[in-house]
């Protein structure tokens, strides 16, 4: 069964309550504060309103500890799922905010195709404490790069953004340019593990002066969403061929088998 926590209820609070209290209700004269998801007026800007959160289903304890896939019960510490022992990734350990489906999906969908950056700041803030134990671990942040093609027709990098929020308010510095991806590869929906993996092969590549920003260091890759795991995969193998200690991934969203 799937709740909200207190702590998690506290992170709503907390959303609410970022920036002056003047400079929110002068603009809130003229702009009131919607629901990013339904449109709904809300209290404060920057949350959801009281129907949306109740819908979002956040990841907490148990999970696995690798993959971070929540488990029906608490199995005990260090348990691993199926798939991290049957699959063993090419990254130390995944943690993801929320499942990606209902209001999540649609904030993932605004920030990613609709240009809501404005909401970046938000689901960074439930990344932070979604992944508070990588981040702490962490000597950079760096984000899933895209493709040059994709990028002039986005005009935007939506890992870059989240990368960008989770930067400012965690104090860990971005690594924004470190990586680049050479080749504009096909979109990953749809397509097998098998296929995913094929599609992401050869795909990155350090950027001049990239080693040595790797090199001894512990890496946070961020994103958006985590489904197979392919793309971020490639980027680990990467990464740790460069010289990097260590190499976690944190995701706003995660896409289990019945969510893709």
């Amino acid at each position: 069964m799937w709740r909200v926590s207190g702590s998690w209820r506290g992170l709503g609070r907390a959303a609410k309550e970022t920036g002056g209290w003047l400079s929110r209700s002068a603009a809130d004269l003229f702009f009131p504060p919607t629901c990013p998801v339904c449109g709904r007026l809300t209290m404060n800007g920057g949350a959801l309103c009281a129907a949306c959160w109740s819908q979002v289903r956040f990841i907490e304890k148990p999970y696995c500890d690798i993959l971070g896939s929540p488990f029906s019960h608490d199995l005990g510490p260090g348990a691993l799922s199926a798939e991290a022992i049957a699959h063993p990734p090419d990254f130390a350990r995944l943690r993801s905010a929320c499942l990606f489906d209902g209001p999540a999906r649609e904030l993932v969908h605004g920030l990613k195709y609709r240009d809501q950056t404005e909401l970046a700041p938000m689901m960074a803030l439930w990344m932070a404490r979604a992944g508070s134990e990588l981040i702490a671990a962490s000597d950079v942040l760096l984000p899933v790069p895209l493709h040059r093609r994709r990028m002039l027709e986005r005009r935007f990098n939506q890992a870059a953004e989240l990368t960008r929020a989770l930067s400012a308010r965690t104090g860990v510095p971005m690594l924004p340019d470190a990586v680049r991806r050479i080749r504009n590869t096909a979109h990953q929906v749809g397509l097998t593990r098998l296929g995913r993996d094929a599609n992401v092969r050869g795909a990155f590549r350090l950027n001049e002066g990239g080693a040595s920003e790797i090199f001894g260091r512990r890496i946070l890759i961020v994103d958006d969403v985590y489904t197979t795991g392919a793309t971020v995969s490639a980027i680990a193998r990467l990464l740790a061929r460069s010289g990097a200690t260590g190499v976690d991934v944190l995701t706003f969203a995660r896409a289990l088998p019945d969510t893709i």
